[in-house]
């Protein structure tokens, strides 16, 4: 009986072990896998931002590439530049959902509810004179919420680029908003018309202004999510301030 008690223990310290083990290194293979989705996420969204600005190339070394931006955050009522406690770890949608951090939006035209006060953009300069200035903006489509960056020239009016780096619209409609086509069209438009007001915006029939870019065929919603963004983004209530305040020359705002 002895040895068969003995037997039955050692089984069961065995089998407690092998758990054990097993355990640590599921925890371990998780966290892994974690970190690497955020690496890759990071990667991804320094790419997007790389596309906005007109920068990014084949077979380029996106990291090393991204050693030209500067990331600075942004008080959006003021328009002034702040310091944020924890820069890395900043994330602005989290912020969103703060009620300390952000505000509930009157005037919803992105449909987004609340907003962070405070947003993270990024300049291209060269020497201490901004060249270009990336912005992050995002709105309601028809199925999803469409998060994007438009990238402007120094003069704050001139778009560089735009890109979408996060949707889940209908491909082939509003999934549009990835054709190259399409994106290839926003560098040059403008964000203001004659009067100095802001007039960028998606349009049926095709585009004739400076300021006009044509609408998605056969997504209305998306279309009508992505002028909402524009003017929510680019207005007053968005970085309409900052854009006022910024010193390209200085690269101070």
């Amino acid at each position: 009986m002895s040895a068969n008690n003995d037997t039955f223990f050692k089984t069961i310290i065995v089998a407690v072990a092998l758990c054990l083990v097993c355990s640590i290194l599921v925890s371990g293979t998780a966290i892994s896998l974690k970190e690497q989705q955020k690496a890759n996420a990071s990667l991804d969204k320094k790419k997007n931002i790389l596309v906005a600005a007109n920068m990014y190339q084949k077979d380029i070394d996106i990291s090393e590439a991204f050693k030209n931006f500067e990331r600075r955050f942004v008080d959006l009522e003021t328009g002034k530049f702040v310091e944020v406690t924890n820069p890395e770890s900043f994330d602005q949608r989290q912020m969103a959902k703060d009620p300390d951090n952000s505000i509930a939006i009157e005037k919803d035209e992105a449909k987004i509810n609340r907003r962070s006060k405070v947003a993270s953009i990024y300049l291209v300069k060269d020497a201490d004179k901004v060249k270009t200035i990336i912005l992050p903006i995002h709105g309601s489509g028809l199925f999803s919420t469409l998060y994007g960056f438009v990238a402007l020239e120094a003069d704050k009016q001139t778009v560089v680029g735009l890109k979408f780096y996060e949707h889940g619209e209908t491909p082939g409609l509003g999934g549009e908003v990835d054709n190259l086509k399409w994106l290839a069209s926003w560098p040059g438009k403008k964000l203001l018309d004659a009067n100095g007001k802001l007039a960028l915006s998606l349009v049926k029939g095709g585009a004739s202004k400076d300021t006009e870019i044509d609408a998605l065929s056969g997504a209305t919603m998306t279309t009508d999510g992505i002028n909402n963004m524009l003017s929510y983004w680019l207005g007053e209530d968005g970085f309409g301030p900052f854009l006022a305040r910024l010193d390209v020359d200085k690269g101070e705002a």
